[in-house]
């Protein structure tokens, strides 16, 4: 009995090992190899854009004026309706003219008298200028005619000059539109007491077609642009290069395009900032003076550009940018790209790739460095983007 029980554990244990082995080769089966991870790409295809900037902007009148007297008086009439077009020459305002007009009468009465004197001082100073050859006269009754005859002809200038300055200041009871425009509210009554030159305006008159836009660029991205201009990246597009385009604050395009006047070259040491002056259209008088907009600026095309879709790009632990790219062997591996703006929704690498480069679009969470993969094409119907000629605008600029 004893022996029976020393020797059954030994027994079972035996039994045990016996059905593990059975049965763990009995159900044992090889896993199948699994294959490479496929993968989705594009190969590198330089495209041309043209390159644009967003700036802020704000409208300006093409002209404006504001109208002040040139004379003193009562205002006796407002001749405008506040708030619509005028044209040059339009009477806006009449001053009392009967002060004037005196002025202009007495002027104009002493200007006939000295010219109803000259004929009677010219006979004598004829007759004495002959008699004085034949020493008939003394040369002092001569000296006498001739200083009379003098001054019968500077009265009658200084009379003339009288009746036009008068004749000018009645027409200035007449106050004009100096230019063509939009007149706003007016500042006077009638009769309201005005002065020649005073500082407040009668009103203000502004030329809204067209108009200017002035747009402040910082001296950083002026640099930078000119940068890569001389480095080569992006070259002026001719004629279309002075081309602009506005967009509203609801992100509405401005239908019409204007045109740069100039950039300026004086740098405001308060904003670091030059101003780019544009001239725009504006039949419907959709920009309005004070206006804020946002400028679409030409910086330049670019006919080598490589674009890569933005879910391709991936940023290792420091943040710094990579992609994926298939090499030679078929294997997937990391590429630093430096990243220089946004195109839409791809974006535009300025250095890391090159014209043949297989870059990874989707697939990239299946794979890692040294890795074999299938490669199939990237359908780019799934991630649109601008296509040859398509503008780009610039954003924060990432390494």
């Amino acid at each position: 009995m004893y022996g029976i029980c020393k020797i059954k554990p030994v027994v079972i244990i035996f039994v045990v090992l016996t059905s593990l082995i059975f049965y763990g080769c009995k159900g044992s089966k090889t896993p199948p190899q699994a294959g490479p991870p496929e993968v989705s790409v594009i190969k590198i295809v330089p495209e041309k854009i043209t390159l644009t900037t967003e700036l802020p902007g704000r409208v300006s009148s093409y002209r404006i004026a504001e109208v002040r007297p040139q004379v003193s008086g009562i205002i006796q009439k407002r001749l405008f309706t506040e708030g619509t077009n005028v044209r040059s020459g339009e009477v806006l305002y009449q001053i009392d003219p009967a002060p004037y007009k005196a002025a202009y009468d007495n002027a104009k009465s002493a200007l006939e008298r000295a010219q109803a004197n000259l004929p009677a001082i010219k006979q004598r100073y004829e007759r004495y200028k002959e008699l004085i050859t034949y020493k008939a006269i003394s040369q002092q009754e001569y000296d006498d005619v001739e200083a009379a005859f003098k001054q019968a002809q500077a009265d009658i200038n200084y009379w003339k000059a009288a009746t036009e300055a008068a004749q000018i200041n009645l027409g200035y009871t007449k106050v004009v539109a100096p230019i063509s425009g939009r007149i706003g509210k007016s500042y006077v009554t009638e009769g309201a007491l005005v002065t020649a030159n005073q500082p407040v305006a009668l009103a203000t008159i502004q030329q809204l077609d067209p108009v200017y836009v002035d747009i402040p660029q910082s001296t950083t991205e002026l640099r930078d642009l000119q940068r890569r201009l001389e480095e080569g990246r992006i070259r002026h597009e001719g004629k279309d290069q002075s081309k602009i385009k506005l967009a509203f604050e609801d992100g509405s395009i401005y239908p019409q395009e204007g045109t740069m006047e100039f950039r300026d070259i004086t740098v405001d040491p308060t904003t670091g900032s030059v101003i780019i002056r544009a001239i725009f259209p504006n039949k419907g008088e959709k920009l309005l003076p004070g206006m804020f907009v946002r400028a679409i600026v030409k910086e330049g095309v670019n006919k080598n550009a490589i674009l890569v879709p933005q879910q391709a790009v991936s940023r290792d632990p420091k943040g710094n940018p990579y992609v994926f790219v298939i090499d030679k062997e078929g294997k997937a591996q990391i590429r630093p790209v430096i990243l220089e703006r946004e195109v839409g929704n791809r974006w535009l690498i300025q250095k890391g790739l090159v014209q043949g480069d297989q870059v990874i679009i989707e697939g990239i969470q299946r794979i890692r460095p040294g890795v074999p993969v299938k490669v199939t094409p990237f359908k780019e119907g799934e991630t649109k983007g601008p296509g040859p000629d398509a503008q780009a605008k610039p954003s924060a600029k990432t390494k």
